[in-house]
């Protein structure tokens, strides 16, 4: 028989129930076989879950994880365990390997998907996260936190139609999902269809009028013709609510930024960091709104989201908004056409084709070849996050 997971993510440890029952077999993953689990290893994922609650305890929670898996590497609830409390410490870029070998070795368990998901989106790899999704939900039609998940993954990679399908795939199996209905505003949103988008946020605020989710996506509607009072107020209520709710920070540092508020814009991302420290849309975000404060005499601002941005691409070099966002810096601030060139052909590369960027960075990098001066234009924010998910 295949025993029940064992998980940090729920705090909830069956030491005798793990100690008999199937595990994977390396060779053939997703194939259950008997073998009982290390109890050894079990007993070092127990303390874990106790240290774990306890942020301060966290490094010593990771290293008990370390050694569980070097005792019984065949326990994917340890990798599990081990890339969940790597990823609410803020090393996604540790917790990424952590999960996908966890889901490579239990290919069948939803929260081992959706933990994977999640930290690739928070790094940005939004296509990553929607193609391990997809497969796992064509697998598991009635796996619902994984569609719902899919559906923000595909929005984020800028498949708006395909998010919205899956969007009301959801609410036809969870009618009246808040959460479902706000993420579902901000795919119509994108494609422009603010009216419909508009019904669907107060039609999620309507089904539970405390729904942080449905006042994020009434304040990125409110954004987007640019009524900053109205989405302030939304966003507001949103980060009022969770103060750990990296999202609605997230969105309200977007906010501050198009009103032109920069210091309290970098005061919402420095308190999304605060909760994941490797968030790529908060450092971007960060960069941005220092940026935005920077003049000739304070040129520091302009070094200090220079070295944010070239540390979010030293850990994924793929990172399309903090290469065109460093584009940007080179170009227009600190005046290194050269520079600035190589980060746009990057970015060219690397962006999807309906980015929104792509025509700026096209004339960008046609206006610094041969390090010819750069055009006037208005750098990006980063992209807005989805409108369901937290940290």
């Amino acid at each position: 028989m295949r025993r029940a997971p064992i998980s940090v993510l729920g705090l909830v440890l069956a030491v005798s129930a793990a100690a008999c029952g199937g595990k994977k077999d390396a060779n053939s993953p997703g194939v259950a076989i008997d073998r009982p689990a290390n109890p050894q290893a079990v007993a070092m994922m127990a303390r874990a879950a106790v240290l774990a609650k306890d942020p301060g305890s966290r490094a010593q929670a990771i290293e008990l994880l370390v050694k569980a898996v070097a005792t019984d590497p065949q326990l994917w609830e340890a990798r599990f365990d081990l890339g969940v409390v790597r990823a609410s410490a803020g090393d996604l870029a540790g917790a990424e390997p952590d999960l996908a070998k966890a889901e490579q070795m239990s290919p069948e368990e939803e929260e081992v998907v959706v933990a994977l998901a999640e930290v690739r989106r928070r790094r940005g790899e939004n296509k990553a996260a929607a193609d391990g999704l997809s497969r796992f939900v064509q697998a598991h039609p009635t796996a619902l936190d994984a569609r719902a998940l899919y559906a923000t993954s595909l929005r984020d990679a800028g498949q708006y139609d395909k998010a919205i399908l899956e969007g009301r795939e959801v609410l036809l199996r969870r009618p009246g999902d808040a959460a479902a209905l706000a993420d579902l505003a901000l795919s119509y949103l994108a494609k422009g269809q603010r009216d419909t988008a508009s019904l669907l946020a107060k039609q999620a605020l309507t089904a539970n009028p405390k729904s942080a989710a449905g006042e994020r996506a009434t304040g990125q509607i409110a954004h987007a013709p640019g009524d900053d009072a109205h989405a302030v107020a939304a966003v507001s209520k949103a980060t009022d609510a969770d103060r750990t709710d990296t999202t609605a920070q997230l969105d309200m540092g977007l906010v501050l930024l198009r009103a032109g508020a920069y210091a309290k814009a970098a005061d919402h991302f420095r308190a999304a960091l605060a909760v994941v420290p490797d968030d790529t849309n908060a450092q971007v975000g960060l960069a941005a709104a220092l940026r935005g404060q920077g003049d000739a005499k304070n040129p520091q601002m302009y070094e200090d989201a220079r070295q944010i941005l070239e540390k979010v691409l030293a850990r994924d070099p793929h990172a399309v908004s903090a290469l065109y966002n460093l584009g940007v810096l080179y170009a227009d601030f600190l005046k290194k056409p050269d520079q600035a060139h190589g980060l746009f052909q990057r970015f060219l590369d690397d962006a999807p084709a309906d980015h929104p960027a792509r025509s700026e960075a096209q004339r960008y990098l046609a206006s610094t070849k041969n390090g010819a001066p750069p055009p006037d234009a208005t750098p990006a924010a980063p992209a807005p996050p989805a409108g369901g998910g937290k940290s």
